[in-house]
C-alpha cells in the first residue's frame, strides 16, 4: 500500500533508508523522531503516513512561508491539505475548519501559537486526530538553539487532545537536545532515527576577512559566476539592503529579503528566486526555511551565523541536486559583539524578575494578564517572559488555566432577525441577550461579556461558542484580539527575593550556554581538523570521513582570525553625556539597563520611552557587552 501511495502521489519508486525507518515505525502505531540534515526529505516522513492513517494529521510548523511552501507542494500532489494562519480571511479560515470537521482533510498545518487560541482549541478537540507532527522540534529544548517556550507545552496539548502518535522532525539536534526531545515526548531510543550529516558535494570554506574587505570580496565572487543561484546570509536587515544594492549596481540580479519587508513582497522575491528570475538573495536567517530549490550553487555567510546549528541548516540549502556547491564564511571576530548582544538582550534583570513575582503575589487565586502589557510593566522582553512563566509552571507555583480574547467583535452577514429565526426559542432567547450586549458602531458590534453576565447571567464560554458557531455558518464575520492569559496560582506563599535569585540564576546559566555556543562556533571555524568531519561529529554522526578533501582545512587553509579590535571606550564625561538623558527619562540607573541602551539592545522600557531617539542609543554596539558593562558599572554602581 505504501509503495503504491508513494508512486501515485510523489512519483518515487522507493524511500531513502532513513525515511523508510521512520515511516515503518509510524505505520506500526509507534511514535518516532527523525534527525535528518536539511534537504534529506524529512517532510515525506509525515506526508506519506498521513495518507494511510485514518484521521487528520496535525502539523506544527514554525514559519508562515514554510507552511505555504509545503501546502503548495501537497496540493500539486493531489493531497487534501490546508493551513490555518494569520494571513487568511475569516471566510477562508471558516472553510478550512469546516473541511477538517467534515473529514475532508488529511493534513492541517498550524503555528504553535494557534494552540493558545481558545476558539481553535475548542474546535480541534472535536476533530479526530491520528498524528501530531512537530517540525523544528529542537525548539522544545531550552538548551538547543531557537528555544521557543510555547513548544514546551506541546506534550500537554498532545495529551489533552488524545493524539495517539507523535513525530518529531529536526535537522539540528545535538546529542543533548535529542535526549531532551525524547524525554519530553516519551519516545523510545530505538525510535530515534538519525541519518548521516556528511554531504560529499559541499565544499566548506572559512575565509578570514576584516569587515571592511567583505564588500569587495563579495562583488568579485559574484562577478566570477553571476548567474549561479546564490544565498548571501547577513545578520541585520540594514546589511541585507546595503549588500543587495551594491550587487545590483554591478549588474547582479540580487534582492534583499528580511522581516522588515511586506509579506506580499517577501513572497514575490521568493517566487522570483525559485523561478530563476533572481540569481542572488541577500537574506537574514528568516529566508530558506522550507525552500526546496535544488540548484543553489553558493551559500555565503557575509556575517557569522548565530551557531553551528544555524550554519548547518543554512548551508544545507546548497546543492540538493547532488552537484558540487560552495559554502563560504567571511569570518571575523569583529562580528561577535552583535551576536553576543542578542544573547545579553534576552537575560532579564534580577529586579525585573522580582517585580514580576510581586505582581503575581498581588493577583490572588487567579492571575490574569496580557503578555504585552506585562512585558512593559516588568521591562522583560516577551520571549524571556514566556520562558519565566514556563519556569514558574515547572516549579509548581502557577498552572495555566485558560486563555481568551479580551475583545470579540462581529458584523452581521445575514440580517439579525434572519439568524434568530433559525433557532428554537431557548437558543433564540440567549442570542437575543447576546446581541443586546453587543453595541453596534457603524457595522461592527463589540461584545460586552460583563453586561451579558450581569444582565442575564450569560456565561462567557457559551457566548464565545455561540459566536464561533455563527461564524462557522457564515452568518457573521468574527474578529478576536487582545489575547489574555489566565493562570491558577497554585502556591501563593513564596519568598519573592529568594525565588527571583533562583530564576535569575537559570537565565544566567542559559546566557553562559548561549555565549559558549558562540565560542564553539569560533572554535569550529578555526579548527585544524577537517570541517566536514567536525560538523558531522557535532551532530553525533561518527561516519563522516576523517578528511573530506573538499574543505579549506583539507586544502591546508586553516583559518586564523585577527584578534577583536578593542577601540577605547569614551571617558566618564562622554559616557555620562550619553546615559544621563536616559536616566532622566526612565528614572533607572541600573548598569545593565544603561549598557543595553549603549549597545543598541531594545527593551520594553527603552521602546516605550522612544530611547532610540537619544544620541547614546547603539553608540557602542560594536564593543563587547562585558567591557561596556564594566565601564558603566564603575560610573553607576548597581547598589548605589
Amino acid at each position: 500500500m505504501i509503495t503504491s501511495l508513494l508512486t501515485r502521489h510523489f512519483g518515487f519508486d522507493q524511500l531513502r533508508p532513513g525515511q523508510e525507518a521512520v515511516i515503518s515505525r509510524l505505520l506500526a502505531g509507534k511514535s518516532a523522531a527523525a534527525i535528518f540534515p536539511t534537504g534529506a526529505g524529512k517532510s515525506l516522513c509525515y506526508q506519506l503516513p498521513a495518507l494511510a492513517l485514518p484521521h487528520l494529521t496535525l502539523v506544527i510548523s514554525p514559519l508562515l512561508a514554510l507552511m505555504h511552501d509545503q501546502l503548495a507542494f501537497l496540493q500539486r500532489k493531489g493531497i487534501a491539505a490546508a493551513t490555518l494562519d494569520s494571513s487568511q480571511t475569516p471566510e477562508e479560515s471558516r472553510r478550512v475548519m469546516q473541511q477538517a470537521s467534515d473529514g475532508q482533510l488529511k493534513i492541517l498545518m498550524i503555528s504553535v501559537e494557534r494552540l493558545k487560541n481558545e476558539r481553535f482549541r475548542r474546535f480541534i478537540a472535536q476533530v479526530p486526530l491520528s498524528l501530531l507532527v512537530v517540525d523544528e522540534a529542537h525548539c522544545i529544548s531550552e538548551w538547543g538553539h531557537n528555544f521557543r517556550p510555547d513548544y514546551l507545552k506541546l506534550p500537554d496539548h498532545r495529551r489533552d487532545l488524545a493524539i495517539p502518535q507523535v513525530l518529531l522532525l529536526t535537522a539540528t539536534a545535538t546529542p543533548a537536545v535529542m535526549a531532551d526531545m525524547q524525554a519530553k515526548f516519551a519516545i523510545e531510543a530505538e525510535d530515534l532515527v538519525v541519518t548521516g550529516f556528511y554531504r560529499p558535494n559541499l565544499d566548506l570554506a572559512v575565509i578570514p576577512l576584516a569587515g571592511s574587505a567583505r564588500d569587495g570580496w563579495l562583488r568579485d565572487e559574484l562577478r566570477r559566476d553571476p548567474a549561479a543561484p546564490t544565498i548571501v546570509y547577513v545578520t541585520l536587515q540594514q546589511s541585507a539592503q546595503q549588500c543587495a544594492d551594491q550587487l545590483q549596481a554591478i549588474g547582479i540580479r540580487a534582492c534583499a529579503y528580511h522581516a522588515g519587508l511586506e509579506p506580499a513582497l517577501r513572497s514575490q522575491i521568493q517566487h522570483d528566486f525559485m523561478a530563476g528570475r533572481l540569481d542572488c538573495i541577500v537574506a537574514t536567517i528568516a529566508f530558506g526555511m522550507g525552500i526546496d530549490k535544488a540548484d543553489i550553487r553558493r551559500v555565503i555567510h557575509y556575517d557569522l551565523p548565530k551557531s553551528i546549528e544555524n550554519y548547518s541548516q543554512e548551508i544545507g540549502r546548497a546543492g540538493r541536486d547532488g552537484l558540487p556547491s560552495r559554502c563560504m564564511v567571511l569570518a571575523s571576530r569583529a562580528q561577535l559583539p552583535v551576536l553576543e548582544n542578542f544573547v545579553y538582550g534576552d537575560t532579564p534583570d534580577r529586579e525585573a524578575i522580582l517585580s514580576l513575582l510581586q505582581i503575581l503575589q498581588q493577583s490572588g487565586a487567579e492571575w490574569e494578564f496580557g503578555l504585552l502589557r506585562l512585558s512593559n510593566e516588568t521591562n522583560i522582553r516577551q520571549l524571556p517572559l514566556k520562558t519565566l512563566l514556563v519556569y514558574l509552571e515547572m516549579a509548581g507555583i502557577i498552572a495555566p488555566a485558560y486563555s481568551y480574547f479580551a475583545e470579540y467583535r462581529f458584523k452581521f452577514v445575514l440580517e439579525k432577525r434572519e439568524i434568530l429565526a433559525r433557532f428554537n426559542p431557548d437558543r433564540r432567547q440567549f442570542l437575543e441577550q447576546l446581541f443586546a450586549c453587543a453595541p453596534q458602531a457603524r457595522s461592527w458590534c463589540t461584545m460586552d461579556f460583563d453586561a451579558l453576565w450581569q444582565g442575564y447571567q450569560g456565561e462567557r464560554q457559551r457566548a464565545a461558542a455561540a459566536l464561533d458557531y455563527l461564524q462557522q455558518q457564515g452568518w457573521i464575520e468574527l474578529e478576536s484580539k487582545q489575547m489574555t492569559e489566565v493562570y491558577r496560582v497554585v502556591r501563593q506563599h513564596i519568598d519573592p527575593a529568594a525565588l527571583a535569585e533562583e530564576l535569575h540564576g537559570l537565565f544566567e546559566k542559559k546566557e553562559q550556554s548561549e555565549l559558549a555556543r558562540l565560542q564553539a562556533l569560533l572554535g569550529f571555524f578555526t579548527s585544524t581538523r577537517c570541517l566536514s568531519h567536525e560538523l558531522a561529529r557535532y551532530f553525533a554522526d561518527e561516519e563522516a570521513p576523517e578528511r573530506c578533501g573538499h574543505c579549506s582545512v583539507c586544502r591546508g587553509e586553516i583559518a586564523v582570525l585577527p584578534p577583536l579590535p578593542s577601540p577605547g571606550l569614551l571617558n566618564e564625561h562622554g559616557l555620562r553625556a550619553w546615559c544621563d538623558p536616559l536616566i532622566a527619562l526612565c528614572h533607572q540607573r541600573h548598569p545593565r539597563i544603561l549598557t543595553r541602551f549603549l549597545c543598541g539592545i531594545a527593551t520594553p522600557l527603552t521602546t516605550r520611552i522612544k530611547a532610540r531617539n537619544l544620541a547614546g542609543f547603539g553608540q557602542l554596539a560594536a564593543h563587547p557587552f562585558a567591557e561596556v558593562l564594566a565601564a558603566v558599572s564603575a560610573i553607576y554602581p548597581a547598589d548605589a
